[in-house]
């Protein structure tokens, strides 16, 4: 794949899914290479994280899929400091 390529469909996978989750995905990055995809990301919720997921199943339904994206809930977050 070559990169211009390759920057594109990035692009345009991002935009697809900060489109499906409503940019609810916080830092959002999309790793491409022959063989996988990797998400990574914050998100505030299992269901966002899930919405991202299927909208690069959308594009890409048979390509090996890592969702790293991190689940923080903020109440959990503020709740643990104290």
């Amino acid at each position: 794949m070559s990169i211009i390529l390759a920057t594109h469909l990035k692009d345009r996978l991002e935009r697809h899914v900060r489109t499906r989750t409503g940019r609810r995905i916080r830092n959002l990055a999309i790793e491409l290479d022959p063989n996988r995809v990797v998400l990574r990301g914050q998100a505030s919720s299992f269901y966002v994280k899930q919405m991202a997921q299927q909208g690069m199943r959308d594009f890409l339904p048979d390509l090996l899929l890592e969702n790293s994206i991190v689940v923080e809930n903020s109440l959990e977050a503020a709740t643990l400091q104290d």
